[in-house]
């Protein structure tokens, strides 16, 4: 009988747990940006290098820490996450100097953006194999809604509060609710668990080979992959991250940015839904061409224009191109690496994600300190993406599973 029981509380689980990875993502971080920098009387390009170094440390960590989920009971693993998020979160609020940032941040990325996601991500590409992508795009929902909500809500309770209480309640809520979701959702799950399928797609599945992490590390299409997948993660962080640039650069007013946000997360949301269905019918390997486009649309806008209106477009094909990487970040690796080793795999993938974000944090801080436009940064985004694109369009018929006959 299918169990649609389990498989809500699943969906339940994996969408609360990526909106609560919005306290360690770019976008969030960067709302507090410019109160963190006054705090501490330090430059954009400080705050850069900081949250750069933070990030790469974090990145390595995660290559250790994420393969734990492929050992230990998801709820023990869960828990021990949620552990670390809370005392992250309470850690930020007590800071006073640059090496206390770098330790905060280093630990909001990491439990945050890092584990909280890869919980999410590794949990439900493991349990779904019919309808992984449906599955994918409806907790990365979880994510889209932070997105929505978060950025005029922060933005607005920074008028009244201070940003360090803002944060002591962040870790106080992530210490109450989270144990008791995850206890009323994966208490029984197993790594062996499986959504029911009928017995044709049982056996193709079973079908492809399940790589070990050191096989992925030495086959070229990994690499080829990843170069496409990181584009979003580095150029979308650059752009949370240093918001506040952009809109001084552009003249757009304090608020332009953060209503952007909005329509940012409605094209996501969108798009998240679309891309579930067609990754279901079409598979995330034949999509991966398409998935960077909307993103170079938005690097030329940014480039291009500079009338407030284009704030709205720009960062709303970002969402499109967010909504297509949520789903095909986490399902391609499943496809054609399969899903017993798929901790390990995606602890690296996740890990590569988070050192990306540490390069365009830096990349953006860089080029802001050398004097350079927010048009040059575009310039350069816009090269990585179509560089990126014609190798995937070049090799996309060598990424196919191995088949065990």
């Amino acid at each position: 009988m299918f169990n649609i029981k389990l498989n809500f509380k699943v969906i339940i689980f994996g969408f609360i747990f990526t909106f609560f990875s919005s306290f360690g993502q770019s976008f969030f971080i960067g709302l507090f940006n410019s109160s963190i920098r006054e705090d501490l009387n330090i430059s954009h390009g400080q705050f850069g290098a900081i949250y750069a170094s933070a990030t790469l440390l974090s990145s390595i960590s995660l290559i250790w820490l994420g393969k734990k989920i492929d050992e230990l009971r998801l709820l023990n693993f869960s828990f021990m996450v949620i552990i670390l998020l809370f005392l992250s979160s309470l850690f930020l609020s007590f800071i006073n100097s640059i090496y206390l940032l770098f330790i905060g941040i280093f630990l909001l990325r990491l439990s945050g953006q890092g584990l909280m996601s890869h919980t999410a991500t590794t949990a439900v590409s493991r349990y779904f194999e019919k309808s992984r992508g449906k599955a994918l795009s409806t907790i990365w929902l979880g994510l889209s809604s932070a997105e929505f909500i978060m950025p005029l809500t922060i933005v607005f309770l920074l008028s009244f509060y201070s940003w360090r209480n803002i944060w002591v309640t962040i870790s106080i809520f992530t210490i109450l609710f989270l144990p008791l979701i995850s206890l009323l959702t994966i208490k029984n799950l197993k790594i062996s668990s499986r959504e029911d399928q009928d017995n044709e797609l049982e056996n193709k599945f079973k079908n492809i080979k399940n790589w070990k992490r050191k096989e992925v590390l030495f086959d070229p299409r990994f690499y080829l992959i990843l170069m496409t997948m990181l584009a979003m993660p580095w150029i979308a962080t650059g752009v949370f991250v240093y918001q506040s640039f952009i809109t001084d650069s552009k003249n757009w007013g304090d608020y332009i940015i953060a209503q952007s946000f909005m329509i940012y997360s409605i094209l996501s949301v969108l798009t998240l839904f679309i891309s579930g269905f067609l990754v279901d019918r079409f598979t995330s390997r034949k999509l991966i061409p398409f998935m960077n486009i909307p993103l170079l649309i938005a690097m030329f806008i940014l480039f291009a224009y500079e009338t407030y209106l284009s704030s709205y477009v720009f960062l709303g094909l970002i969402g499109i191109s967010n909504g297509l990487a949520n789903v095909l970040g986490s399902s391609t690796w499943a496809e054609i690496y399969g899903v017993r080793y798929l901790g390990a795999i995606k602890s690296i993938t996740t890990s590569m994600m988070v050192f990306s974000t540490a390069f365009g944090t830096a990349i953006f801080g860089m080029f802001i300190d050398f004097g350079y436009s927010i048009e040059t940064i575009a310039l350069v985004c816009f090269s990585y993406i179509v560089l990126a694109n014609v190798l995937i369009v070049v090799f996309r018929k060598k990424i196919e599973p191995v088949v065990i006959k």
